[in-house]
């Protein structure tokens, strides 16, 4: 598995090894050992599965908050998905910043989004699914968003018309409205030098 640093401090992509021959490929999506020679020593308790049917399907950004607060493993197991992170943790150097990561079938990678950061996806193909490994489990009193379309965060969704909503998400608040129930405490592990 090869493990990329992104734009955004604390994402990483994964992209694992896909061994392939006349009947197709085997992957190995994750792996706590080969993540915790990373320095990544998440414990996923959650997997979760998603499907959307049109293109232009948005959602997020969503996040939950301590004591429930959720790192995500995010991989599209079928079609293209533009998939967002953004740092909320108050006092960050990064605070607000975003980053966007094509998933697909055919790319294999992932996105690791740490807790700290709100989620989203906006699908690039009909039925494209989206698989994620959770770090927590789904508390409904700690499930909370921003606005997918927060003009101070600038995301470049790639959209070509009005996006598929949910009514939360359409009524979602900008980021400078809410108290961020995150502050950050310095790099994550994987940030460090060795």
């Amino acid at each position: 598995m090869r493990i990329e640093r992104t734009s955004l401090p604390g994402t990483l992509v994964l992209v694992p090894d896909r061994h392939g021959d006349a009947r197709g490929f085997f992957s190995e999506s994750w792996s706590r050992g080969r993540l915790e020679q990373a320095g990544i020593d998440i414990d996923f308790v959650q997997d979760n599965h998603s499907l959307s049917g049109r293109v232009g399907t948005l959602r997020g950004l969503h996040f939950q908050a301590p004591p429930h607060a959720q790192a995500k493993l995010v991989r599209c197991g079928r079609g293209r998905l533009f998939d967002v992170a953004v740092d909320i943790r108050r006092g960050s150097p990064s605070f607000g910043c975003w980053v966007g990561v094509e998933l697909s079938f055919e790319n294999g990678r992932q996105l690791l989004v740490p807790e700290g950061f709100a989620h989203g996806f906006v699908t690039l193909e009909p039925d494209t699914e989206i698989v994620y490994k959770c770090s927590d489990h789904y508390a409904p009193d700690c499930d909370a968003g921003i606005a997918w379309d927060d003009p101070n965060l600038g995301i470049g969704w790639p959209l070509s018309s009005t996006p598929v909503l949910s009514e939360k998400d359409a009524r979602a608040p900008r980021l400078h409205e809410i108290d961020s129930p995150f502050s950050y405490e310095g790099p994550l592990p994987w940030e460090r030098p060795a």
